[in-house]
């Protein structure tokens, strides 16, 4: 198949390294003044993966989307909306879009596939690709499952069939509200894990609980099914988010701890506040997600003092029964 990776950065490097393994024919896409595209560009090669020859690498937008017959896209969530925009100025109706991000609109609350049908994309055409897994793990070979969703049951299950290998094991999605969701929250739930292992509070079994009943009471009250906070997209990713070296919104929460900044993308924050957006408009109870986004949105200078104070006024909550809606 003609596959265009849409961003360069860790995960859409990977997806073309991966995808061009598999035996497709794989261009890689990045803006001609974005560093991870100049260090592609320049030495063939990032921190992650070398760019296999079978691979093109362009900063021709035009060229990889128009040649694809599917568009694999890689790239900052708050970014999704206004790179659209772009996109669709080309003949690309006929194309099929496959979203390798885990985010929601922070200022609308949409969910990215949402974004894509606003911006004129058919829902049919639409698949979102989430799940576990740490670049530096498969690149060394060790595997992991994965999840891809649609509204089209037929693309879905084309997908994951065409993309399985030994490496990611792919389970057709079920619930696309669910998945969507529960791929974003988690990293929400990782920034509350870094900032956890700095306090040196043994809290990560209780946030797993917790944190997954949070998002699947959100999940449920957006007409999704509840179970999918517990599916690979949520639950089945907190391995890889809330206790990895590798993890970005751990490592964002730890470095939030101790009042130095993190330089790297970290979906969780803007993630924190489209949550609240959400808790708000659908009545739903976040108490995790409120306290991670105080923490993110605070004054400068947050420290592991602040950091403890916000994890123990969840202590201080009227009690509850354990699965409350």
């Amino acid at each position: 198949m003609k596959i265009s990776v849409l961003g360069c950065g860790r995960w859409g490097s990977f997806i073309a390294w991966y995808l061009s393994r598999q035996g497709n024919e794989v261009y890689s896409w990045g803006p001609e003044e974005d560093y991870s595209y100049r260090v592609l560009k320049e030495t063939g090669r990032n921190e992650y993966i070398s760019l296999d020859e079978k691979i093109t690498l362009t900063c021709d937008l035009e060229a990889a989307v128009t040649r694809a017959e599917i568009i694999v896209i890689s790239i900052s969530a708050q970014g999704l909306r206004g790179f659209m925009q772009r996109i669709m100025r080309y003949p690309v109706s006929e194309k099929v879009f496959v979203l390798c991000m885990k985010g929601i609109e922070a200022e609308s609350g949409k969910r990215l596939s949402e974004v894509l049908t606003e911006s004129g994309v058919s829902p049919e055409k639409i698949a979102v690709w989430v799940g576990p897994g740490h670049i530096q793990s498969f690149v060394q070979g060790v595997p992991n499952c994965m999840v891809i969703d649609s509204e089209n049951d037929r693309l879905k299950r084309f997908l994951a069939d065409s993309f399985r290998s030994e490496l990611i094991r792919f389970y057709y999605g079920e619930d696309l509200i669910g998945t969507e969701i529960g791929a974003a929250a988690k990293n929400v739930m990782g920034i509350a894990a870094g900032a956890l292992d700095v306090i040196c509070v043994p809290l990560k079994g209780p946030l797993m609980s917790r944190g997954a009943r949070e998002v699947a009471r959100l999940i449920k009250a957006m007409g999704g099914n509840e179970l999918s906070a517990y599916g690979l997209a949520h639950l089945g990713d907190y391995e890889t988010t809330l206790f990895s070296r590798y993890s970005n919104n751990r490592m964002y929460g730890e470095m939030l701890a101790k009042g130095q900044r993190f330089e790297k993308l970290a979906e969780g924050v803007a993630t924190s506040k489209a949550m609240l957006f959400l808790g708000k408009k659908y009545g739903v109870d976040l108490p995790i997600t409120e306290v991670v986004y105080k923490v993110c949105y605070g004054e400068e200078g947050n420290d592991e003092a602040r950091c403890r104070e916000a994890i123990t006024s969840l202590f201080s909550r009227s009690p509850k029964t354990e699965m409350y809606d």
